[in-house]
């Protein structure tokens, strides 16, 4: 990239340009060499970039950037459309907010006890990451104050407008003062859009990076298969591709419990995710889902966005999408950072005009006929998950649970894997051979001195 992608013309402080440096980002992406030099000088900003664009750190870069630290109101407020991205951006936001000390960034979202967010909103904080229902209810029971909010960001603002937000979205503005930034991230512009944000935005500036980044390298094929075989359909292609972790997507929460338990059953290991989810629950599939515990994610849209997966081999529409929009989203999720990925689509004989606007030179449409099965094939993780009862709350670390294992268990380090620390829980992801008796240890022996609750997620 040129220089115009150099943090250094920027004109941040040597800290966050030392963080930044620290954390990975070695240039921005387009969207953020065409949104930070906007958002920096205080203007309204609308940006059209895709998910994994890098507009997290565009728009965090900025507020962080302007925070007054010494000031313990909240002064940005950003919302999303759903959990999993809110955590994700709250996650990003505080790896580059550790250029300053005490800097408090706070999540509110639903699936969540009330009564802990109350807690904290009484200590107070600088940055407030939230889903508008979430958001909503905390200003009518006005335990939440926005009055001197200075930034506000709309995070992937089509999603929300897609899952009906706009009127909790707009009571949640009205407590916001009239004399803001306003910030938009979307990755597509519908009329809708554009409608909505000249109601909020003060002459805003248009900012498009979608055109400027690689399209993802994703092999499209299209089956099409006899009606009523569809399980039996995924089993084959599972097969034939045989891939190390796959997304399945469904368009119904009933669905994607009865695939998986299917699945399951096929001795082919998968969890759902859905919105009837509980917070805790829907944790224990993600971090099991991202550090190989467990090799396939059937999942509603809600789970389309926002997903921070690294390396997702492939991706499955088992039904076939209501917006071409929405498919773009879906298999967004693989072929990131310039890998190869798969994305598979069934369709029926009743499916057939839904997947016309599809044919094109750059998708394989394909018959589920020539696909071959093994009735022996399972698809097993390497890994299972150990959660330990204590997180960042009890200063829990990596390196204290890996020490656990390796000096005290004596477990060999190449058999442990992923470890999440979140706040009053850790996940560690250890080889199966070895699960039992790091189980054992853990239970029975202490980590930094102390004895924590243990158990085995199944």
């Amino acid at each position: 990239m040129s220089d115009s992608h150099d943090f250094a013309t920027l004109g941040l402080s040597p800290s966050m340009r030392d963080n930044l440096a620290a954390l990975g980002y070695e240039q921005m992406t387009p969207v953020q060499a065409l949104s930070l030099p906007h958002i920096l000088s205080g203007k309204d900003v609308i940006a059209e970039a895709k998910t994994g664009s890098g507009k997290t750190a565009a728009f965090g870069i900025g507020l962080l950037s302007k925070l007054d630290v010494k000031n313990f109101k909240i002064q940005s407020l950003i919302l999303c459309p759903t959990r999993e991205l809110a955590e994700q951006v709250a996650h990003e936001l505080r790896n580059i907010a550790k250029f300053k000390h005490n800097i408090k960034i706070l999540t509110l979202c639903g699936g969540v006890a009330f009564g802990p967010q109350l807690g904290s909103l009484r200590h107070g904080a600088h940055i407030v990451v939230g889903t508008p229902g979430r958001i909503l209810q905390h200003l009518k029971k006005e335990s939440l104050n926005l009055n001197h909010v200075k930034t506000l960001v709309l995070d992937e603002a089509d999603r929300m407008l897609d899952m009906g937000f706009i009127e909790e979205i707009e009571k949640v503005i009205s407590h916001v003062p009239k004399q803001r930034q306003t910030l938009l991230f979307s990755a597509t512009f519908p009329d809708e859009i554009v409608g909505f944000a000249s109601t909020i935005q003060n002459n805003p500036e248009m900012v498009k990076a979608a055109s400027e980044e690689v399209a993802n390298n994703v092999k499209q094929y299209f089956y099409h298969m006899p009606s009523r075989s569809k399980l039996a359909n995924l089993m084959k292609i599972l097969y034939e591709y045989q891939p190390k972790n796959v997304i399945i997507f469904c368009n119904t929460k009933i669905e994607t419990d009865e695939i998986a338990k299917a699945l399951r059953s096929k001795n082919i290991d998968a969890l759902a995710l859905h919105g009837d989810l509980e917070q805790y629950e829907r944790v224990d599939v993600l971090v099991q889902f991202a550090n190989h515990s467990c090799p396939i994610l059937v999942a509603t849209d809600v789970a389309a966005r926002g997903l921070d997966i690294k390396e997702l081999s492939m991706v499955i529409n088992y039904d076939v999408p209501h917006s071409q929009e929405t498919y773009t989203h879906r298999i967004g999720r693989t072929a990131r950072a310039g890998r190869e990925g798969i994305a598979v689509t069934l369709f029926d004989e009743y499916e057939t005009e839904k997947v016309e606007p599809y044919r094109d030179e750059t998708r394989s449409f394909l018959d589920t006929d020539a696909l071959k099965y093994d009735k022996n094939f399972a698809m097993q993780p390497a890994y299972m998950t150990l959660v330990i009862e204590g997180g960042k709350k009890s200063k829990m670390r990596a390196g204290d649970i890996l020490g656990a294992l390796t000096k005290d268990a004596r477990l060999p380090g190449s058999s442990i894997g992923k470890i999440d620390i979140f706040e009053k829980q850790s996940y560690v992801a250890i080889e199966k051979p070895y699960i039992k008796k790091a189980f054992s240890q853990l239970k029975e022996g202490k980590i930094k001195g102390k004895n924590f609750s243990v158990w085995i997620l199944e």
